[in-house]
């Protein structure tokens, strides 16, 4: 025992790290546990996509929106989020997938989501850049213009 106190009193430092970590860790793994939407990989979410009458919700901001996003995505940035979910009412029954550029905004999108009652909601993992490095179809603004 008086090995580790040495220990801990020499190496201070890396043992508060370690103790950060661990606390980010567990802290990590309990919300997702209760988190009451799910995770998809992209290849998912295109046959969820297209095995059910599913909406896409693009919670980037709107220059990140036009380089390039899914197909019929609607763009709603995170920041108006909460302001314009009730734009999204008359898909509460329908799968709601949410993506951003790499899947954190997104996951704010969807605690909104459920928290206002939509039942089927889903967080692309990896957000745009997992959809892309997937090689799936992009629709870019230059494509918008006809």
């Amino acid at each position: 025992m008086d090995q580790y106190l040495e220990f801990i009193g020499n190496h201070y430092l890396l043992c508060l790290a370690l103790v950060i970590i661990s606390f980010l860790l567990i802290q990590d793994l309990v919300e997702s546990a209760f988190n009451k939407f799910e995770g998809l990989s992209p290849l998912l979410a295109v046959t969820k996509m297209n095995a059910a009458d599913t909406v896409i919700v693009d919670v980037r901001v709107p220059h990140e929106y036009k380089k390039g996003h899914i197909e019929d995505a609607i763009n709603i940035p995170v920041e108006k989020f909460s302001e314009q979910v009730a734009s999204l009412e008359k898909y509460k029954q329908q799968a709601v997938i949410v993506v951003c550029k790499t899947g954190n905004r997104a996951n704010s999108a969807c605690k909104t989501l459920v928290r206002t009652g939509f039942e089927h909601v889903f967080n692309i993992v990896g957000g745009m850049q997992s959809w892309e490095d997937s090689n799936l179809p992009v629709k870019t603004a230059s494509k918008d213009k006809k």
